[in-house]
């Protein structure tokens, strides 16, 4: 989480970067600048939200002429690894999940194979796990159980 995301719009975009997602937080001000500057750097707009941020703050972006391609729930607080996970975000996921069938729902803080399936059946398709990745023993083994519980999810909804 950054204060200021403008500022990396331009440096991210020249070093390749496929997508962009920035803090509902300090963006409410200026977030269709943002959109519309982070897609003409070629990348990929989305928004997060932390935990105590309502979901609804971020429907105009989803619903505006020139939208957020992604939402990201966080389900820990910003800031540092290793936090345990927030089930009660999922009601997020949920309502967004059920408002938008077709967008891209990344979800972030305390996932691994304990928690990936609550995540995934709440209509989470994307995961950021980073602990339970690189902590594990066969950090391959964990990142086909979150895949196939993603997969297994999207399959049913």
């Amino acid at each position: 989480m950054v204060t200021n995301p403008s500022d990396y719009v331009e440096p991210l975009g020249k070093a390749g970067a496929s997508g962009f997602t920035f803090h509902i937080e300090v963006a409410r001000d200026n977030w269709q600048e943002l959109i519309q500057s982070i897609k003409a750097k070629g990348m990929r707009p989305g928004v997060s939200l932390r935990p105590g941020t309502p979901v609804e703050e971020i429907f105009p972006l989803v619903e505006a002429e020139n939208p957020v391609e992604l939402v990201l729930v966080m389900t820990v607080e910003p800031g540092f690894g290793g936090q345990k996970f927030m089930p009660e975000m999922m009601d997020k996921v949920r309502a967004l999940r059920k408002k938008y069938p077709s967008l891209d729902i990344e979800v972030d803080g305390g996932l691994g194979p304990s928690t990936i399936d609550v995540a995934a059946s709440a209509g989470a398709n994307c995961i950021v796990a980073g602990s339970s990745i690189f902590g594990a023993a066969d950090p391959g083994e964990v990142i086909l159980a979150l895949r196939k519980s993603v997969e297994g999810s999207q399959n049913k909804i």
